[in-house]
């Protein structure tokens, strides 16, 4: 297994970059998409990045099961492109519908920390092919006043933690410019 974690801010090209590698990968693709369409515009986020995808890229849309969707689709010969890791961590954080307080301890549901580790999981094991995530990088800002934004930007840095660790390249993303932090260059 290959896997790429490709990190950056919001509209810093992250998504366009790891795109560009997977197109130049000349293996099949499969989008893995991970984004919930809950209002209009998201819906138009969502709309954008399927316009800019290649017609002969499958799409596969899973906000929660990603571990199990990798181990399915995974295979030598195609690379699997997550987009992205943040809104999959979002989903779960919110996947029992819970309302969370401003101010207090943040208790994440059941889901959360099963899903996590099965992904976790999966990639100490291995996983055929060649995998390749996008993230965004939400602790360089100033730290969030609600309990629960601080708790997202906890998590959220801890996993992209936990997958630039077990992945063989990792890559900043900014102004478009890719900034190569672990593995050989793109």
């Amino acid at each position: 297994m290959s896997c790429t974690l490709v990190f950056g801010g919001a509209r810093s090209g992250k998504s366009a970059f790891a795109e560009g590698l997977a197109q130049a990968s000349g293996k099949e693709v499969i989008y893995v998409a991970t984004s919930r369409a809950g209002d209009g515009e998201m819906s138009a986020r969502i709309a954008h990045h399927r316009e800019r995808r290649p017609a002969a890229w499958r799409t596969v849309e899973e906000e929660l099961a990603l571990a199990a969707v990798l181990r399915r689709h995974c295979a030598p010969q195609r690379l699997v492109l997550v987009d992205c890791l943040t809104l999959w961590l979002s989903n779960l954080m919110f996947s029992d519908g819970r309302a969370y307080p401003e101010v207090g301890a943040v208790e994440l549901p059941a889901r959360f920390h099963d899903e996590r580790a099965a992904l976790l999981a999966a990639l100490d094991e291995g996983l055929p092919g060649e995998v390749v995530f996008v993230s965004n990088e939400v602790g360089m800002g100033i730290v969030p006043w609600g309990a629960i934004s601080r708790s997202f930007v906890d998590e959220a840095g801890r996993l992209n933690q936990a997958v630039a660790a077990r992945s063989e390249r990792a890559v900043f993303v900014a102004a478009g410019l890719p900034l190569v932090l672990k593995g050989a260059p793109c």
